[in-house]
């Protein structure tokens, strides 16, 4: 179950990951994982993933007629990001990572707002960088050329007024 702070810093990663034209993002895509068998992940579901964020350098066609969206896309992103809802185990994000990786995605971020950091995987989990808010100016993801300040991830210009709604 995510959760506010789950929910800004999504939001702040797709912005700031939108806001670069090299890049197209997506909240919460289906992706086609029927090239795998899933099973070997120990994962729940054994046909599909949903990456918290989907990031493309060249995005899936989006040519659909107007009523018409492909439910389930099978190009795979070049990056998948999770973040860390606080209801999650971080051992089945990892399990989802590999997935990731197997099914050909270059890079995945392991974002986890309650301790402001952000674990960047390239290709394997033992080989990831780790940033926090308290030691750390910029997220960098060499295999995507990425560079985001870590303070914008985690900004909580709206956390305030979303408690104090009635």
């Amino acid at each position: 179950m995510p959760s506010k702070r789950h929910s800004l810093t999504q939001t702040n990663i797709t912005v700031l990951l939108g806001n670069d034209e090299r890049f197209s993002t997506f909240v919460e895509l289906s992706l086609d994982a029927t090239s795998i068998d899933l099973s070997q992940f120990d994962l729940k579901n054994q046909d599909e993933m949903v990456p918290d964020i989907s990031v493309y350098i060249e995005p899936p066609s989006l040519d659909d007629e107007p009523g018409e969206d492909e439910v389930r896309v099978t190009k795979m992103p070049d990056l998948a990001i999770e973040v860390l809802s606080p209801t999650q185990a971080i051992n089945d994000l990892l399990k989802k990572i590999k997935a990731y990786f197997a099914l050909g995605v270059r890079s995945c971020w392991l974002v986890m707002p309650s301790l402001e950091e952000v674990r960047v995987f390239s290709q394997q989990l033992r080989h990831y960088k780790n940033f926090d808010l308290n030691n750390n100016e910029v997220v960098v993801d060499e295999v995507m050329d990425i560079r985001l300040p870590i303070q914008k991830v985690f900004r909580r210009r709206f956390a305030n007024s979303l408690g104090n709604a009635s």
